[in-house]
C-alpha cells in the first residue's frame, strides 16, 4: 500500500474514534476537557492527512485507482461524521447538515457511476468554496465547543454563535451549488447517456 493511500486509510480509521470520543467525552459528560482536547489532535490530524495524501500522490507519481476512490469517500465520511457531532452538540441547524449529507452521498453515487467508465469530473468553484467553508466551519465549531465545555457561558457567546451559524449556512449553499454543478457536468458524459438507456 502506497503512503497516500495509508494516509487515507489511516483517516477512515479515526473517524469513528473521533465519533466516540466526542460522543462519550462531550455529549456524555465525561471529562468533556480532556475530551475536546483529543478530538482537537485528531482534527487536525485528519485535516492534514487530507491534504498530504492528495499532494504527495501527485508529486511522486503514487496516484492509484484505489486512492482516487478511497481519498473522497474517507473525505465523505470523516466530514458527515463532524457535522453530526456537531447538530449533536445543538450548535448546527438541522437542515444544514440534512444539504450536506444528500450532497455528499449524491456525489458519492455519481463517482461510482463515472468510476466505470475511467472517467472524473473536475472541480468547479463551488466544489473548492465548499471544501473551504466546510474546514473553516469546523474550525469554528471546534472553538465554540471548547468555549462551551470551558466557560459555559462567556460574554461573546452571541457572536460565536452568529458567525458559527453564517458558515453552516455558506457550507450548506457551497454544498449545494457545487452539487448542481457537478451534476450539470456529470449529464454531458456517456456515463450519463449510457445509465439513462439502461
Amino acid at each position: 500500500m502506497t503512503l497516500p493511500n495509508k494516509l487515507t486509510l489511516g483517516r477512515l480509521v479515526l473517524t469513528p474514534v473521533y465519533f466516540f470520543i466526542f460522543y462519550f467525552f462531550l455529549l456524555k459528560n465525561i471529562q468533556p476537557v480532556i475530551g475536546i482536547s483529543i478530538l482537537w489532535i485528531m482534527f487536525i490530524v485528519m485535516e492534514v492527512t487530507d491534504v498530504l495524501d492528495g499532494h504527495i500522490a501527485r508529486k511522486y507519481n503514487l496516484v492509484s485507482d484505489v486512492g482516487k476512490l478511497m481519498d473522497p469517500f474517507a473525505d465523505v465520511i470523516a466530514r458527515v461524521t463532524y457535522f453530526i457531532c456537531f447538530f449533536s452538540f445543538g450548535i448546527m441547524p438541522l437542515w444544514a447538515l440534512i444539504i450536506i449529507v444528500w450532497r455528499e452521498y449524491f456525489i458519492m453515487f455519481i463517482r461510482m457511476l463515472i468510476a466505470k467508465e475511467g472517467t472524473a469530473l473536475a472541480a468547479s468553484i463551488w466544489g473548492k468554496s465548499k471544501a473551504v467553508t466546510y474546514f473553516v466551519s469546523g474550525i469554528l465549531a471546534h472553538i465554540a465547543i471548547t468555549l462551551n465545555v470551558i466557560y459555559v457561558d462567556y460574554k461573546f457567546k452571541i457572536f460565536v454563535d452568529l458567525a458559527l451559524y453564517v458558515l453552516f449556512v455558506l457550507s450548506a449553499l457551497s454544498a449545494l451549488f457545487s452539487f448542481l454543478s457537478y451534476l450539470k457536468n456529470y449529464m454531458k458524459t456517456e456515463t450519463h447517456k449510457k445509465f439513462m438507456n439502461e
